[in-house]
């Protein structure tokens, strides 16, 4: 169906990035699959190439457009590539907002050009064994002492945490009984700090081409001038946030149930059975006439809720309805494509294989569907 929210300059930026995907990354994705990290210097060409800066401050060293249809594109187009640039879209989509929104002038002096150039790699440290979507729940705590926070707590499950420069650590500071959601505090942990350790790097299911790791600090001191934002506010911070990010994995996930399709109608033309193409059995052509509905109401939803984003007027409940339907709709799609392609599905020489592991995480991370349906239901008064 016709879509009408790109302008000619997203369009041109789209013709950049598949160029560079085509180039730079689908010859080399495998490899980056078994070594289970992008290595530095794919963010060192995006940087060159002008796409990690776009939303930063020309002076800088960005482009200085806050649109995130840029990130939109980006996201759509290593779909169409049957790849993902996971850590890629996390820095841009999900940690550089709090760099942009919170960060002082001093910060943004000290942090940004390297942010625009893929010098500086970066992630986000929330969740805490045990806690989940429970952010109000973290322990990790941060003591203020002089010109320094001493910072202690372990976080788990963090992309990007392996490479990374600059930690966003999410932090206790001060302990209200009667709320919960105060006394949290956003503080940038970087490399080489004393008692920063990395962990394990986590085997998962799906996404191997993004590195997920475990984090500890132990007295690590981090300067007073490496806060985000007021101290005790992180919270409201974070939610703030919330509706990008749930927009970040909608966008994938519609843009990967597509590419879905569009590999599985490719292999059923060829691939035969009873000597006769996979494709022109009644049931095939009828899976996949529903999936392209499915998959057209969910562009439709997407759509509208980007322009929403980018306006300034997304919901946090219009967000979390977005995020639930697309990410059932990629599972649904993934689950039957995978079943068109029969035993060749399950083989992971196919990328319909890494496509449907890929997805199920969408369920779960920046909140899981059942956390979409409870902030639905309050939005309808329940």
């Amino acid at each position: 169906m016709r879509r009408e929210i790109y302008t000619e300059d997203h369009e041109a930026f789209r013709q950049l990035v598949r160029e560079f995907i085509e180039k730079d990354v689908v010859p080399h994705y495998a490899e980056w699959e078994r070594a289970g990290r992008m290595p530095r210097t794919v963010f060192a060409r995006l940087g060159s190439l002008g796409v990690l800066g776009v939303a930063i401050p020309s002076e800088y060293g960005g482009a200085g457009e806050r649109d995130y249809r840029y990130n939109a594109v980006l996201q759509e187009e290593a779909a169409r590539a049957l790849v993902t640039l996971s850590t890629v879209r996390t820095q841009l989509d999900v940690i550089l907002p709090y760099f942009l929104e919170y960060a002082d002038e001093q910060q943004r002096q000290r942090w940004f050009p390297g942010l625009a150039s893929g010098e500086l790699l970066t992630a986000i440290a929330m969740t805490e064994p045990g806690t989940g979507s429970d952010l109000a729940g973290m322990r990790t705590s941060a003591v203020r002492d002089g010109e320094d926070y001493v910072l202690n707590g372990a976080k788990t499950f963090i992309t990007g945490g392996l490479l990374a420069d600059l930690v966003i650590v999410v932090a206790r500071t001060a302990t209200d009984p009667e709320n919960r959601r105060a006394g949290l505090t956003l503080l940038v942990v970087e490399d080489g700090m004393p008692g920063f350790e990395r962990g394990r790097v986590l085997d998962k299911m799906g996404c191997k081409v993004q590195d997920t790791v475990e984090l500890s600090f132990d007295d690590v001191r981090v300067p007073a001038v490496n806060r985000l934002g007021e101290e005790g506010a992180a919270f409201g911070y974070l939610g703030n946030n919330l509706a990008q990010e749930r927009m970040t994995v909608a966008v994938g996930s519609v843009a990967q149930a597509r590419a879905a399709v569009t590999t599985t109608i490719d292999y059923v033309k060829q691939r035969k059975a009873f000597g006769t193409p996979v494709a022109s059995f009644q049931n095939t052509k009828f899976e996949l006439a529903s999936m392209s509905a499915e998959i057209e109401a969910a562009q439709t939803m997407v759509d509208r809720a980007v322009l929403d984003l980018v306006e300034g007027e997304l919901s946090g409940a219009d967000a979390a309805r977005v995020k639930l339907f697309t990410t059932e709709v990629q599972g649904r799609v993934v689950d039957r494509c995978l079943q068109l392609f029969g035993g060749y599905g399950y083989m992971t020489e196919y990328p319909i294989a890494r496509l449907y592991t890929d997805a199920r995480v969408a369920r779960i991370y920046a909140g899981t569907s059942e956390v979409m349906k409870v902030i639905i239901a309050k939005s309808l008064g329940l």
